[in-house]
């Protein structure tokens, strides 16, 4: 499962922001079922930013999210992220020179289909 939390950051603020998503990034990777994390930003415009964590599932995700350090740390700062959907599932990955490797949904099926 992916997940990418976009956020506008004006320039006056982006040390701050930085030194409060190193932490909160940091309070994450300490969770169970965390795989990797990224802090990113855009090269065509700074103020805009991105922090992309990948986990094991989406119950890691939010047994994560209840932790006391990722309260403290990561949840404010994600408050402030763009309102938009973040939490990604994964269906098709490819490693490098390899196939891609199709996944089922962890959706339930619309039974309204």
């Amino acid at each position: 499962m992916l997940v990418l939390n976009r956020f506008t950051v004006p320039p006056d603020t982006q040390d701050d922001f930085a030194a409060r998503a190193h932490a909160a990034l940091d309070a994450l990777a300490r969770s169970n079922g965390y795989r990797s994390g990224k802090l990113t930003r855009a090269i065509e415009d700074p103020e805009h930013w991105i922090l992309v964590t990948e986990w094991e599932s989406v119950g890691a995700y939010r047994r994560a999210l209840g932790g006391f350090d990722v309260k403290v740390h990561a949840t404010p700062l994600l408050a402030q992220a763009l309102d938009e959907p973040s939490a990604f599932e994964t269906l098709a990955e490819a490693a490098p020179g390899e196939p891609v490797v199709v996944s089922a949904s962890d959706r339930a099926a619309d039974p309204w289909r």
